[in-house]
């Protein structure tokens, strides 16, 4: 039989807290009168051209950083590959070329016999 495992009792429980207490704490806070003000920063943003300037010609370098790491195939091996894949589509339109075929006769033999 398999002994049923009793909670670890060394750990201690954490407290929970509720809305109100942290809802007391807020109002103290605004009481007191301190106010936390923004920290405004010396630098001005430059204005919206300068801005979209700046993203567009870092994404033309990026475009360009990712074109560089392309890997080209060999035209030898782009032959290949042509070659697979037309026989591949000679292959699957002779199977429903014979498909058709064979359905439309056998389509043909249904309406035969109906028709007598």
């Amino acid at each position: 039989m398999a002994k049923k495992q009793e909670p670890d009792k060394t750990e201690p429980k954490k407290k929970v807290t509720d809305k109100k207490e942290s809802d007391k704490k807020e109002s103290k806070k605004k009481v007191s009168g301190k106010k936390e003000s923004p920290k405004k920063d010396s630098k001005k943003k430059p204005n919206v051209f300068v801005r979209t300037g700046k993203k567009i010609s870092r994404y033309f370098r990026d475009v360009i950083s990712e074109i560089k790491k392309i890997v080209w195939p060999t035209p030898k091996a782009t032959f290949k590959n042509t070659g697979i894949v037309l026989v591949a589509m000679l292959v699957v339109g002779l199977i429903i070329f014979g498909l058709d075929m064979g359905l439309h006769a056998l389509f043909g033999l249904v309406m035969d016999l109906a028709g007598n």
